[in-house]
C-alpha cells in the first residue's frame, strides 16, 4: 500500500522536476497553478487535456501560394483592359460566355464592334507553349500575319494581336516566363513595362513600353555605350541628344517624357507616335497624294524653322526620322532622332561628316574638313525628302 507524499518537500521537488521538464520542452508555464499542471504531466511525459503548447512550438501551417500569371495581354486600343493569364485557356469575343468579353461601352460604341465575332479567338497553353487560335469570321492576326479560321500560331513574347484587320492592333502579349526586364534600371522597371521592338537606328533601338500606373503607351530609345568606338563618343552624343530633347518644345518635334541611365546604357522615354515612320507610309503608298505631301512638308518646315531659331541643326533629316501621329493620312507629324544634331552659335560652322548619304548636301562631303558647312544643309535634305515623295 503506497504512502501519501508529504506535501512539503515532495511538492517542491515535483515543482522543480516539472520546471526542468517544462524548460526542456520550451514551456513558458510558471507559478503554482502551472506547476500543478506540469506535475500532472511529468509522470507520463505527455500533455494532458488541460495542458497547452506555446504557439512558437507549433509548426506554422504554410499558406497556399497565390498563382502567378504566365502571360499578360496589354491593350493597344481604348476600351480594352489588361488581362492576366493564369489558367491554361481563355476565350475572347463579344459573347458573354467568353472569359474576356468585349462589353466595355467604349468598345460597343466603336465602329469596329460589329466586326468582332462572338467568339473571336482563344489563347491556350500546351506543354508550356502558348498558342492563339483564330475562331472568327473576319480574322485574327499575329504581328500582321493572318492566322486563318480554326488554325493556330505560337504566341511569342511581345507579339501583337490584331483583330479583323492587320493594322487594327488590339493587344501586345507579354510572356511573363521570360525575364527581359532584369537588365533595366530598377527605377525604370518600377515605372514602365517594356515590350516589343518598334524601330532601330545607328545609335540604338526603340521599343514600345507601357507606363504601369496609367497603361499609357510610350517609346523607349536605348543607347548602348558599348556600340560606340569610345565611351566618350557615346556619352557626348547621348548627352547632346538629351539636352536637345529637353530644350525643344514644338508640336512638330518629338517630346521626351523621362530619362534613365546605367553604366552600360541610356534609356530615353519618348511620346509614342502611333502612325510609325513616314518611310513606311511612302513605301506602302508608292506616292503620296499631293495635298497630303504638302501638309507633311509644311509641318516639317515649321519644325526645322523652329530648330534653327534655337541654334540647332538636325543633320539627319530623312523619312525614317519623321513620325506620324496616326494611321490616317491627315495627321500630325513629328521630327525625331537628334543623335547627329548640333547646337550652334549664329556664326559657327560644322566640320563633321555625318548623316545619311542620300540626303546630305554636297558641302557636307566637300567642305566638312576645310571651310565647314552651316545649317543650310537641313534645307537641302528637306528638298530631297520632298522629291522622293
Amino acid at each position: 500500500m503506497s504512502q501519501e507524499p508529504d506535501p512539503g518537500p515532495s511538492q517542491s521537488q515535483t515543482q522543480s522536476q516539472s520546471q526542468t521538464q517544462s524548460q526542456s520542452s520550451s514551456s513558458s508555464s510558471s507559478g503554482p497553478a502551472s506547476a500543478s499542471q506540469s506535475s500532472s504531466s511529468s509522470g507520463s511525459g505527455t500533455l494532458s487535456s488541460v495542458d497547452t503548447a506555446p504557439v512558437r512550438d507549433l509548426a506554422s501551417i504554410p499558406e497556399e501560394p497565390e498563382t502567378q500569371p504566365w502571360g499578360r495581354l496589354l491593350p493597344m486600343e481604348r476600351g480594352f483592359k489588361v488581362h492576366n493569364c493564369v489558367e491554361d485557356e481563355y476565350w475572347f469575343g463579344r459573347d458573354s460566355s467568353c472569359h474576356y468579353c468585349f462589353n466595355d461601352p467604349i468598345i460597343r460604341m466603336s465602329a469596329k464592334y460589329t466586326t468582332y465575332s462572338k467568339k473571336h479567338f482563344r489563347i491556350f497553353r500546351e506543354q508550356d507553349i502558348v498558342y492563339v487560335e483564330d475562331k472568327s469570321g473576319n480574322g485574327t492576326f499575329v504581328d500582321g500575319i493572318l492566322i486563318g479560321k480554326d488554325k493556330r500560331l505560337p504566341l511569342a513574347n511581345n507579339a501583337v494581336l490584331s483583330l479583323t484587320q492587320a493594322h487594327h492592333k488590339v493587344f501586345v502579349y507579354i510572356d511573363l516566363m521570360v525575364d527581359e526586364q532584369s537588365n533595366l534600371p530598377k527605377e525604370f522597371t518600377e515605372k514602365y513595362l517594356i515590350t516589343r521592338k518598334i524601330g532601330s537606328g545607328v545609335c540604338g533601338e526603340v521599343k514600345l513600353a507601357f507606363e504601369r500606373a496609367t497603361c499609357k503607351k510610350v517609346a523607349v530609345k536605348t543607347i548602348n555605350k558599348k556600340d560606340f568606338p569610345s565611351i566618350g563618343t557615346a556619352t557626348r552624343n547621348a548627352e547632346r541628344e538629351i539636352e536637345i530633347l529637353k530644350k525643344v518644345d514644338h508640336p512638330c518635334l518629338i517630346r521626351t517624357e523621362d530619362f534613365f541611365q546605367t553604366n552600360e546604357s541610356y534609356y530615353i522615354v519618348l511620346e509614342l507616335m502611333e502612325g510609325g515612320e513616314l518611310f513606311d507610309r511612302v513605301k506602302a503608298q508608292k506616292q503620296l497624294d499631293e495635298s497630303i505631301a504638302k501638309l507633311y512638308f509644311y509641318q516639317m518646315l515649321l519644325a526645322v524653322q523652329y530648330l534653327h531659331s534655337q541654334g540647332i541643326i538636325h543633320r539627319d533629316l530623312k523619312p525614317e526620322n519623321v513620325l506620324l501621329a496616326s494611321n490616317n493620312d491627315v495627321c500630325l507629324i513629328k521630327i525625331t532622332d537628334f543623335n547627329q544634331s548640333k547646337i550652334l552659335e549664329e556664326t559657327s560652322l560644322m566640320r563633321t561628316l555625318c548623316g545619311t548619304p542620300n540626303y546630305l548636301a554636297p558641302e557636307v562631303f566637300t567642305d566638312a574638313v576645310t571651310v565647314g558647312y552651316s545649317r543650310a544643309v537641313d534645307c537641302w535634305s528637306l528638298g530631297v525628302l520632298l522629291f522622293v515623295w
